[in-house]
């Protein structure tokens, strides 16, 4: 992947946007060898950590020192939005359970409020798209960009103006919780519907049937996957979608969450601070932002891979090796969360372990 040319920035993205992409720089090539290198010398044979030493590796690159720093204090932040394309009967959950989880999340009383007490990171709420005004629940930032998006079926999810806003809030999100000591971002989300989006988005920028990247995400009959799968394919005909045009691809048929979380990743990856991928949601996200600029996604680690079938494939497109495989499908940033020690380990065991040299041990002949 190669550094982004100012002259492929989108015209129409904010100045905010346009600052950050132009700020985006590839890993430390330097670094990368040295770690390399370094992980060879280890008092171990040669690639017995597998995926781990890969991990160590990128993340020296991002510091661009060898070791590199271990990714702490973390933070999840868990964007949630609606979408108007519930009204398809695409879920059997009400739209109204997305401000209940919000209020939940902020309680402490959801998922990924446990997990993140297990791994020791910070969970962060940020309304970015409820359709409800949850502006009094306490803990959650309001960054909301608008009450949800509309029925990407009938029409565009959102206005290009509105998609690089939302973009713009998960830049400055970013910026906000690196400036406040956070060394490792997770993406996080909430939204019913948001699965559907995702398979849109996927299968736009992909160029795949959406038969091949809908699922059944909170845990759909049959008829209602058939449903979904009809009405994603009905989007696309819709808006005949150019891939060349990640933000309007993201317009018509993504959701005001998956826009704060590709600025999530192109923020942090501006800053190099270490970003780990959830699920399906994160990765149509990740998506949009590699299409934006490649670069930004050589910072990122994908925590696993969900139970959704578009996810897999937005993974292989996008070169990333999941570190768990965990047929989860819950969202929230649980994936990520399980996987953060591991990556919290890979940096930790180029840091502490001996080389051959060091200890006095005799290296294989």
């Amino acid at each position: 992947m190669t550094d982004t040319a100012t002259s492929d920035i989108p015209s129409s993205a904010g100045e905010l946007l346009a600052r950050t992409l132009e700020a985006l720089r590839p890993l430390d090539a330097a670094a990368v060898t040295a770690a390399r290198e370094h992980q060879d010398r280890l008092t171990k044979p040669k690639g017995s950590l597998g995926g781990l030493e890969d991990v160590s590796v990128h993340l020296a690159g991002l510091a661009a020192t060898d070791p590199p720093p271990v990714p702490e204090p973390a933070v999840v932040v868990v964007f949630a939005a609606d979408h108007g394309v519930h009204a398809q009967g695409v879920s059997p959950w009400p739209q109204e359970v997305t401000t209940q989880m919000v209020a939940n999340l902020a309680a402490g009383g959801a998922v990924v409020n446990a997990l993140a007490a297990q791994t020791g990171a910070r969970v962060v709420v940020v309304d970015v798209g409820v359709a409800a005004d949850v502006s009094a629940v306490e803990g959650v930032l309001d960054r909301k960009v608008r009450p949800g998006t509309a029925d990407l079926s009938t029409g565009a999810a959102m206005t290009r103006a509105e998609a690089v806003q939302a973009v713009e809030v998960g830049i400055a999100v970013a910026e906000q919780l690196v400036a406040g000591g956070a060394r490792c971002l997770l993406t996080g989300d909430m939204g019913i519907a948001n699965t559907t989006a995702s398979a849109a988005l996927i299968a736009a920028l992909l160029d795949v049937d959406p038969a091949d990247v809908t699922g059944r995400g909170t845990g759909i009959d049959d008829v209602t996957l058939a449903t979904k799968t009809d009405v994603v394919r009905r989007a696309l005909v819709l808006h005949e979608p150019d891939r060349t045009d990640a933000l309007g691809v993201l317009a018509a048929l993504g959701g005001l969450e998956h826009a704060a979380l590709a600025g999530l990743v192109i923020g942090a990856s501006a800053l190099r601070v270490p970003v780990v991928l959830d699920g399906v949601i994160a990765g149509a996200a990740a998506l949009v932002a590699a299409a934006l600029c490649p670069t930004a996604l050589e910072h990122a680690v994908a925590g696993h891979t969900s139970a959704e079938p578009g996810h897999a494939l937005a993974l292989r497109a996008l070169g990333l090796r999941p570190l768990l495989g965990l047929d989860l499908r819950l969202g929230e940033g649980t994936g990520a969360l399980l996987a953060l020690p591991l990556v919290a380990s890979a940096a930790r065991a180029l840091r502490d372990v001996a080389t051959f040299d060091s200890a006095g041990v005799t290296e294989k002949g």
